[in-house]
C-alpha cells in the first residue's frame, strides 16, 4: 500500500499512473495516465456520502492533483455512463472548459446533458468498439464490453514503454439484453501483442462463479407484475437503460402504463430513447401528470431513489412528501438494483417506511430482481487466462475486493510480486515494460456541498456530527471590563440537548464565578469566553455524559 513518499516527476521514458478515486471504494472512479509531461485521464466520476457525512451532496476525486497542470490534460476518456464514472466531469471543466471528452455515443450524450445543466459547453468526441485513436502521446484502442449499462467500453493503451488494459465496469454476460457481448476476441488479440498492466474491476472479485445474465430477470420483474393488484412503483439507477427496457415490456404485456419519476431519469431515459437504446413499446409511455387519469391498476412509476439517497423519488414517496405519487396497501415497490456497500442502513430504513405504509416491497433479499453488472470470479479467470498480463493492478473496489482480484491474478500464474495493491493517490511507473509502485502524491477529500466545492474540511464535518449527535450550548454574557463587573447574564441557551434548560440552574452560579475572574485578572474577551466554555464542558460531560459544541459569547459595553 501507499509509502508516502513524494515520487520525482517521471523521466521521458516512464508511464505514470495516478489513481485519484476508486481505489478502496466503490465510486468515483478516476486513473490519471502521465507519458512525456501530458496526461490522459480516464474516468472522473462521484462518491456518494456516508451517514457520517452530514450535509455532504457529492464527493470528488482529488481534483488539487490536477489543478496546477491543468494546460497538461489532453483528455478526459470515459469508459460509460454511470455516475460513478462521469459524474465528476464537470467540476473539471469548471477548472478548464475546453478538455476534449472521449467515449461511446450514449457515454457522451449523458456527459453532455449533464454539462448542459452546469452551463458548460462540451467539446466531446465519439468513439465505437474497435476504434484506434491517438491522444497525445497514448494511442487508444476502445474495445466493447458489457456491463449493466449500454456502450461500455474498455481502454487499451499503447505506449513505447509497454501496454496497459483498463476495463472500465464490465462481465461476461453471454445472453446480453441489447446483444453486444464483451469482445473476448479483441481481448485475445492483445493478450498476443502483450498486456504489461491490466487494471481490472474488482467489486465481484469476492463472489464465485459467474455473473446470472439479465435476460433472467425479464421474467422475474413479468411475474411481479403479474401478481401486482395496484400501483407498482419500481426502483432502479437513472442510467440502467437495460432494466428500464424489462419494465416497459413487463408493462406493455400486463396493459400498463408507465411513467418517468424523477429529473435524472427522465433525462436519461429521454436520451436513450432518442439514440436508439431504449425501445418504447406504442402507447405505453405516459407523462407524470396524465397518470392521475389512469385506473390504478394500470399505473407504473420508474422512479430513482433505489440507494436509499434522501432527497430522491423513493425516499420522498416513503415519507410522503412527493406532490404526484403515494402507495399504500395493495401497491407493490420494486427495489431493481443492487445494494452499494454502505447503503445498507438507509436502504431498509427505506423498505420499512414503505412497507409501514401497506406497500409490498419486492427486493434483492427476497427476488432475484438485480444481477451485477461487474465480472465475478470466473469471469476473471477467465480474462487473466486470456490476457497473460505481466502486472496485476485491481482497480474499482473496497480493498477486500481488491485483495480478492490480486489473488485471482496469482492464481493464474502473475507473480504476486507482480500484484500491486494500490491506494488513492498512489504512483505507479511503467518503464520498459517494468511496473512498480514508486510513492504516493498527497491524496484529499473533495467534499461537494451545495454550491461550494473543496471548501469542507474534515474538522467541519466532525463539528456537524457534534451538533448533530451531541447538541449545542450558547453562552452569552455582557461585561463592563473596565468597572470589572458583569452587566448581564451569563444567559445559557441549548438545543438539541435532551435536558431542560432548567438543568443549567446548577451551573450558572459556576459561570458567574469564573467569568468574574477572568474579568479581574485583566482577560480579553477571549479568555472570558473560553473560562465559561471550560466550566461548562466539564460540567456536560461529567453531568450529562455528553461533548456538545459550546459557543460561548462575551460582550463588552
Amino acid at each position: 500500500m501507499n509509502s508516502h513518499v513524494m515520487p520525482e516527476p517521471p523521466s521521458r521514458d516512464t508511464v505514470r499512473i495516478v489513481p485519484l478515486g476508486g481505489l478502496g471504494e466503490v465510486g468515483r472512479n478516476c486513473n490519471v495516465l502521465e507519458y512525456r509531461g501530458r496526461l490522459v485521464v480516464v474516468d472522473f466520476g462521484v462518491l456518494f456520502p456516508e451517514e457520517s457525512q452530514p450535509g455532504v451532496d457529492l464527493i470528488l476525486p482529488d481534483i488539487d492533483y490536477l489543478k496546477s497542470r491543468l494546460d497538461d490534460i489532453d483528455a478526459i476518456v470515459l469508459t460509460h455512463g454511470h455516475e460513478d464514472h462521469i459524474g465528476a466531469v464537470p467540476y473539471l471543466l469548471k477548472l478548464r472548459p475546453d478538455i476534449p471528452i472521449i467515449g461511446s455515443q450514449l457515454t457522451i450524450a449523458f456527459v453532455e446533458a449533464k454539462l448542459q445543466e452546469h452551463d458548460i459547453t462540451a467539446h466531446s468526441h465519439v468513439v465505437v468498439e474497435g476504434d484506434v485513436e491517438r491522444i497525445g502521446p497514448f494511442e487508444m484502442e476502445f474495445i466493447a464490453v458489457n456491463h449493466s449499462i449500454p456502450d461500455a467500453l474498455a481502454v487499451f493503451v499503447r505506449t513505447p514503454e509497454g501496454n496497459i488494459l483498463i476495463t472500465g465496469d464490465f462481465k461476461m454476460d453471454q445472453l446480453p439484453l441489447d446483444g453486444r457481448l464483451t469482445d473476448l476476441r479483441a481481448f485475445a488479440r492483445a493478450g498476443e501483442e502483450g498486456v504489461d498492466l491490466f487494471m481490472s474491476d474488482s467489486t465481484n472479485a469476492e463472489v464465485p462463479g459467474f455473473v446470472a445474465s439479465e435476460s433472467e430477470i425479464g421474467p422475474v420483474i413479468d411475474r411481479v407484475f403479474g401478481d401486482s393488484t395496484g400501483q407498482i412503483v419500481v426502483a432502479s439507477f437513472a442510467s440502467h437503460v437495460h432494466r428500464v427496457q424489462q419494465v416497459l415490456k413487463a408493462a406493455a404485456h400486463h396493459g400498463r402504463k408507465v411513467a418517468f419519476v424523477g429529473r435524472s431519469m427522465v433525462r436519461n431515459m429521454t436520451i436513450a430513447q432518442e439514440l436508439g437504446y431504449l425501445d418504447v413499446p406504442a402507447g405505453v409511455l405516459r407523462d407524470l401528470a396524465d397518470m392521475q387519469d389512469i385506473p390504478e391498476n394500470q399505473r407504473v412509476y420508474m422512479s430513482t431513489g433505489s440507494q436509499g439517497e434522501p432527497m430522491a423519488v423513493l425516499a420522498r414517496i416513503a415519507n410522503k412528501s412527493h406532490p404526484k405519487v403515494s402507495v399504500g396497501p395493495g401497491d407493490t415497490v420494486l427495489f431493481a438494483s443492487s445494494l452499494i456497500p454502505g447503503n445498507e442502513n438507509s436502504v431498509y430504513r427505506l423498505i420499512n417506511g414503505l412497507m409501514k405504509l401497506g406497500a409490498k416491497v419486492v427486493h434483492q433479499g427476497n427476488a432475484k430482481v438485480h444481477v451485477s453488472g461487474h465480472a465475478a470470479q470466473g469471469e476473471l479467470l477467465y480474462c487473466y487466462n486470456i490476457l497473460e498480463p505481466a502486472y496485476a493492478m485491481p482497480i474499482h473496489g473496497e480493498v477486500r475486493h481488491q485483495v480478492a482480484n490480486g489473488a485471482i491474478a496469482v492464481k493464474t500464474g502473475v507473480p504476486p510480486e507482480n500484484v500491486i495493491l494500490a491506494e488513492n493517490g498512489s504512483v505507479i511507473d511503467m518503464h520498459d515494460g517494468e511496473v512498480s509502485l514508486v510513492g504516493s502524491v498527497p491524496f484529499h477529500e473533495i467534499y461537494v456541498d451545495g454550491s461550494s466545492v473543496g471548501d469542507i474540511t474534515e474538522s467541519e464535518l466532525k463539528d456537524r456530527r457534534i451538533l448533530a449527535e451531541e447538541g449545542f450550548i450558547a453562552i452569552f454574557a455582557a461585561v463592563d471590563a473596565k468597572g470589572e463587573q458583569i452587566v448581564t447574564g451569563p444567559h445559557i441557551q441549548a438545543r438539541a440537548m435532551a435536558e431542560d434548560e432548567s438543568v443549567f440552574e446548577d451551573i450558572l452560579p459556576e459561570v458567574t464565578v469564573a467569568l468574574q475572574e477572568a474579568l479581574e485578572k485583566g482577560m480579553d474577551t477571549y479568555g472570558m469566553q473560553q473560562a465559561m466554555r471550560r466550566v461548562v464542558g466539564r460540567w456536560a460531560s461529567r453531568k450529562l455524559r455528553r461533548s456538545p459544541m459550546i459557543i460561548p459569547t462575551v460582550v463588552e459595553v
